[in-house]
């Protein structure tokens, strides 16, 4: 069994739910994204190029404290980690919404911090078309979400495809408008992957 699984998707894909329900099946310790308090975020949505800057920043101060904690404290108990990000997706989200300058000093930023955290054993990557996201985003009903344009998603969609092509490391890509994870056979079937030895490539559950 991986010691860190990680879950990354595009907004609205379902990271946190598949986390919640693998942490408790694996009897794993949860790693959750801390965004709920972040003033910058309902801020970014409605000016993104005057909040942009300090919202990265503070998404990365915050992601990297947590992950640098659970690292360095292990449970004894509870020795697999289930997060639903990746440190990357600082600097991932960085190249999308900061411009040129701005972006290169959050790189020497990221950089020093990026030699500090070790990367997942195991990543699970949930596809979603738009539709699926924009009905996930208008059902969670987070106010400040539901101006997210489909062209955005559009965007973050391609940058998450790119960065999966340089992974070395297991990839689980799952198709979440096939693949529904509350099914408890569907689930099963995840779980038995994640129990198998697995190698530095593509896994695929679902229909693409």
């Amino acid at each position: 069994m991986a010691n860190h699984i990680a879950i990354e998707g595009n907004i609205g894909a379902g990271k946190t739910s598949l986390a919640s329900v693998l942490a408790e099946r694996l009897n794993a310790r949860l790693v959750l994204e801390q965004f709920a308090d972040n003033t910058f975020l309902p801020k970014f949505y409605k000016d993104p190029e005057r909040y942009a800057f300090p919202l990265e920043l503070s998404f990365l101060a915050e992601r990297y404290k947590q992950i640098l904690e659970f690292a360095t404290t292990p449970d004894l108990f509870q020795q697999t980690i289930v997060s639903d990000y990746l440190f990357i997706k600082s600097k991932l989200f960085a190249r999308i919404n900061l411009e040129d300058a701005e972006y290169d000093l959050f790189s020497q930023v990221y950089r020093v911090m990026d030699l500090n955290i070790r990367p997942p054993d195991v990543l699970l990557f949930l596809h979603a078309p738009v539709g699926i996201l924009q009905a996930h985003i208008r059902q969670r009903g987070r106010s400040y979400e539901q101006e997210i344009q489909d062209a955005y998603l559009e965007k973050v969609a391609a940058m998450y495809e790119n960065h999966l092509t340089q992974l070395e490391i297991p990839v689980i890509i799952i198709d979440t408008s096939t693949f529904h994870f509350q099914d408890k056979k569907a689930l099963e079937s995840l779980l038995v992957l994640l129990r198998s030895p697995l190698q530095p490539r593509r896994y695929y559950l679902g229909s693409i």
